[in-house]
């Protein structure tokens, strides 16, 4: 598209795929057209929110690991028994870069664009649009928007897989999800409920906690910050960390990188999909936020 503000830039990033570089005075951020992928968002002066592995993929038909992959049609595996990639096709196919301005505070917004096509209807039957508006400021801004263009009803599942960067997982906590009921797909899956205690992760965590619209709050003590993910349009919320065996057992992701990383999804998957009417739209959304968090001097 033409006419970017000085602030955006398109250029050729890893593997050869177009990305999107923003620079404000607020944030760095750096979206890739394939998947309409955030790779990066770091606000100035703090550390990346963002984990992305070193062992990621670049390449076309190809998911990217970390960062923020966006999950549509389907989620996991695909739950009607037929082939299809994992979380969908979304995250594989090139996006239409929309819209790119500047705000009169200095906020930058991104606007990404997928329509149904040949390809996509020999993949799932159903004629779609999506609209994704990325918002890169003092806080990462994400929205989600599908429109059923098919004339019968649709039925999806869609995500937000943010992978949030952590200084060890291990010694962060989460709240926000306090007496939830989560599906615990570790082993055989069974249903639990949260306890009062915030959330700590000391295993192979994969966790689909539902009928919640609530804010979650990363503690990390040792990079003495907090993030936010404030989230809206979603009645699910996912938490994962593969933990060891499971990041071995990965290809794109680092033996080594679990512990910098925690994904907190903001989802509409299994027990709460999307069924949208023809001509129908829904939207979803989320907001990240870093804080710096001041911790208390005994001299004082």
């Amino acid at each position: 598209m033409q006419n970017l503000p000085d602030t955006v830039r398109v250029e050729t990033g890893r593997g050869g795929l177009r990305r999107v570089m923003i620079g404000t005075p607020q944030a760095e951020a750096e979206i890739y057209l394939h998947g309409a992928h955030v790779a990066r968002f770091q606000p100035r002066e703090q550390k990346p929110v963002l984990f992305m592995s070193e062992k990621s993929w670049f390449e076309s038909g190809k998911p990217i690991r970390g960062g923020v992959p966006l999950c549509f049609p389907w989620f996991g595996p695909r739950q009607d028994g037929r082939p299809g990639p994992g979380h969908g096709f979304a995250r594989l196919l090139e996006w239409e870069l929309a819209t790119a301005t500047q705000t009169n505070d200095g906020e930058v917004e991104i606007g990404f664009r997928l329509v149904s096509n040949e390809a996509t209807r020999r993949e799932w039957n159903g004629d779609f649009e999506m609209n994704y508006q990325v918002r890169i400021g003092a806080a990462l801004g994400m929205e989600l928007r599908v429109r059923n263009a098919s004339r019968q009803p649709m039925r999806i599942e869609e995500a937000l897989h943010t992978y949030l960067a952590v200084s060890d997982v291990r010694k962060v906590h989460v709240e926000g999800l306090a007496g939830t009921t989560y599906m615990d797909t570790v082993g055989t899956p069974c249903m639990e409920t949260e306890g009062a205690a915030p959330i700590c992760i000391a295993a192979e965590t994969d966790r689909i906690y539902m009928n919640t619209r609530a804010t979650c709050v990363i503690h990390d003590p040792d990079w003495k910050r907090r993030l936010m993910v404030e989230k809206t349009g979603s009645d699910a919320t996912v938490v994962w960390n593969p933990w060891i065996a499971k990041a071995k057992a990965m290809p794109d992701f680092g033996d080594d990188e679990w512990p910098f990383m925690l994904c907190i999804e903001t989802c509409n998957v299994r027990e709460h999909p999307v069924t949208l009417a023809p001509g129908q739209s829904h939207s979803m959304g989320a907001v990240i936020r870093a804080e710096n968090v001041r911790t208390a001097n005994p001299a004082e």
